[in-house]
């Protein structure tokens, strides 16, 4: 490609909307430009590294035994009707009416679409295990589109989704799976950690996530400092302390006027937030409500809530329904002496309360001296702590600590959760009807993009891994001059027929436009071809990467940079 014919109008300064650095450098580096809000283009330097990571996505799919399909962006209602998805993807599907009134949704994810095309086609146990994927554009109606391509509403995403007889057959692609990211992402030049996490809204029983770490992460990643436990945030466990017990003491009613946050308390009773027992009430979907206890210093985990109650999203009750509940304004609420009954839900740091304090479902007063088993007793014990830097590792009983992290890739076991809503069966060895079990395995190709240049870049811009460079290589001709011209040609020429993908520089501008470009765009290997190298017979050569250049005998430059060219893939193989 010839740099005179190519459209990239880099930018010197960042624009006002960039808030992170892939952000900034995609826009400056003529990688993309924002249509709207959430919706970008790809200008042509952009579609070049996009394709080369769908590459790399597909080639490892493919050996991995993948098989490639491409399916309908548009989806009907009816297809999204037996999973519950139409209603539980209420507010995030792009949703459309044909000219006949039937509804429709662009796809957000297509396990359905699959599941039902399996459904039809395959009959037999024989014809399992197999593993389908897809590249395509995908839609989501992100509240607040942020982070130029890390959250968009239209992006490109790798599913795939696998269809196995048993259980062990599921687990051996799983792992194949995550074998297989781990690969991909070493190609384009990622260091990534995998991490256990929530199948939120897809389903399952099994779920890992491949993440990157860098400070722009949406989503936290605690992990331990003395094992390999990692999990996000959503997910994360912990092991309780232990707490002496303490010998019971009776209960006593004590006023506490407008004193109803932890802080306040901490602050009226003299004693650390451990002590107390939170009583909040959430409503479920059907309107009906449960009360949640955790211990003072904790917070509920709304995900390992929403879990508990069977994927649906429990919201906080509003002051009214409070009070109808517990007698008391919001604050004030507590296990004992509800003025309604409703299930009580006890996070398991509860059992470590002795003699707490709690609401005592009046205004201005709480109890003091509240016991469990003796004064009340919970319906369920579950996990739903939010698990915090400091807490002891689940494994290892270690520290734990946060990072902040940007999920790449996950992967699911979906189990039984489409086969069985679409009713697909095949027949086993005794020929009797079974229903499949799935796998799922996502990846965000636009935010792999992103996440390479997160990683990768510098005060001069970015610095390209060479399997997901826009170029290889880039020529900067410096001159016009009859010699030197024919010299950048020749090594285009040469370095073009050896299987390189090369830039020849040939605007007419000055040299310190066509270096600077160079290195904003982030070409991993530059060849600059000026007056003064071909009156000696060399040329300089250098690596983005380094601050080193070298002079380099025209005869011999095009295998010096084929042999770099080399090593550098050789690195992220």
């Amino acid at each position: 490609m010839r740099a005179g014919t190519l459209l990239f109008p880099t930018l010197r300064e960042a624009p006002a909307e960039a808030q992170i650095a892939s952000h900034s450098l995609m826009l400056r580096a003529a990688l993309i430009r924002m249509l709207a809000s959430g919706l970008y283009t790809y200008m042509p330097l952009g579609t070049r590294s996009l394709q080369k990571i769908t590459n790399i996505i597909r080639e490892e799919m493919n050996n991995a035994g993948g098989q490639e399909f491409i399916f309908p962006i548009l989806l009907p209602k009816e297809l999204l009707t037996p999973s519950g998805r139409w209603e539980i993807f209420r507010q995030e599907l792009f949703r459309l009416k044909d000219r006949h009134g039937s509804d429709h949704a662009l796809g957000a994810t297509h396990e359905e679409a699959f599941t039902e095309l399996v459904g039809r086609e395959v009959r037999s146990y024989r014809q399992l295990p197999i593993n389908l994927y897809q590249i395509h554009t995908k839609f989501r109606d992100e509240i607040r589109p942020r982070f130029g391509v890390m959250r968009s509403r239209e992006f490109i995403m790798k599913d795939a989704y696998s269809f196995h007889a048993d259980d062990a057959s599921l687990d051996a692609t799983y792992n194949t799976m995550s074998e297989t990211y781990r690969k991909i992402f070493k190609r384009v030049g990622l260091d990534v950690v995998s991490v256990k996490a929530d199948s939120g809204a897809m389903g399952g029983s099994g779920s890992e996530e491949f993440m990157v770490l860098c400070d722009v992460g949406e989503e936290e990643i605690i992990s331990c400092t003395d094992c390999d436990y990692r999990a996000n945030a959503e997910k994360a466990e912990c092991k309780s302390e232990y707490r002496s017990e303490e010998p019971a003491q009776s209960v006593a009613k004590a006023a506490t006027p407008n004193v109803s946050t932890i802080k306040a308390l901490e602050e009226f009773f003299k004693v650390e937030a451990s002590k107390f027992i939170k009583t909040l009430i959430y409503q479920r979907e059907d309107k009906s409500h449960a009360a949640v206890l955790i211990r003072g210093d904790l917070d509920v985990n709304e995900t390992k809530l929403a879990n508990y109650f069977g994927g649906e999203t429990p919201v906080l009750a509003d002051d009214k329904a409070v009070r109808e509940i517990t007698g008391a304004r919001t604050g004030f609420a507590g296990p004992v002496g509800m003025k309604k009954k409703i299930p009580i839900i006890a996070d398991n740091s509860i059992k470590t309360v002795f003699n707490g304090i709690t609401g005592a479902n009046e205004d201005d007063a709480h109890l003091t001296n509240v016991n469990l088993t003796r004064d009340f007793t919970p319906d369920a014990f579950v996990d739903l702590r939010l698990v915090k830097a400091g807490d002891n590792c689940i494994q290892c009983g270690g520290k734990l600590k946060s990072n902040r992290g940007l999920e790449l890739g996950h992967v699911f076991k979906l189990g039984k959760k489409y086969t069985e809503a679409f009713k697909v069966t095949v027949l086993d060895e005794a020929n009797k009807d079974i229903v499949p079990t799935m796998g799922c395995y996502g990846i965000g190709v636009n935010r792999t993009l992103a996440a390479v240049i997160e990683q990768h870049h510098d005060e001069k811009g970015i610095v390209f891994p060479i399997s997901v460079a826009p170029f290889e290589v880039s020529i900067a001709l410096l001159d016009t001059d009859g010699a030197i011209r024919e010299a950048a040609e020749r090594i285009y020429n040469e370095l073009r027929a050896a299987g390189a993908d090369v830039l020849l520089d040939d605007r007419n501008e000055r040299p310190g436009v066509k270096f600077n470009d160079a290195d904003l765009i982030g070409i991993p290997i530059r060849i600059t071809v000026g007056k003064r190298g071909i009156a000696a017979g060399t040329v300089e050569l250098k690596l983005r990467r380094e601050k080193d250049k070298a002079d380099v005998p025209v005869a011999d430059i095009v295998a010096r940079t084929l042999e770099l060219r080399k090593k550098l893939f050789q690195e992220l193989s």
